[in-house]
């Protein structure tokens, strides 16, 4: 990611505080078994060269990337597995900025951040992401 797109803040006592991007721009973490391609476990690394990636994820990822927004990986996937991700990323084209490895396993992720966090279910098909209300959990203030 190009740090120059990042806006320098200020608290309230002038102190420099963690930057943030403009808001016309997001920061897209994007799982990747069972998000773009087939839900394939740590147990079955073969299966990782192998699987295809889901069209519609590849076309919206590379389009929100060519849009200027940010997309990084975020995978279950364990830092012996990078160069295979790396490898099967690059070969299907997916445009993108960086790759986490090692997201927790499980799910029921809860995301706690001094940053505005928002979170999407992916449930089949990428799509353009549109705006609905939902119930969430918060600290109490």
């Amino acid at each position: 990611m190009n740090d120059q797109i990042l806006n320098e803040i200020k608290d309230e006592n002038g102190q420099v505080i963690s930057p943030v991007l403009p808001d016309h721009i997001k920061n897209y973490l994007i799982d990747i078994d069972g998000t773009v391609t087939e839900d394939v476990p740590n147990e079955e690394p073969e299966r990782m060269v192998t699987c295809e990636p889901f069209p519609d994820a590849l076309k919206t990822l590379n389009k929100w990337y060519d849009e200027g927004h940010i997309i990084t990986f975020f995978t279950s996937r364990t830092e012996e597995h990078r160069e295979v991700t790396e490898t099967w990323l690059d070969k299907h084209n997916f445009k993108y900025h960086g790759l986490l490895m090692g997201k927790p396993r499980g799910g029921n992720y809860h995301w706690i951040d001094n940053h505005i966090v928002r979170a999407t279910r992916f449930h089949g098909k990428f799509t353009d992401l549109i705006k609905k209300r939902k119930d969430i959990e918060v600290f109490q203030r």
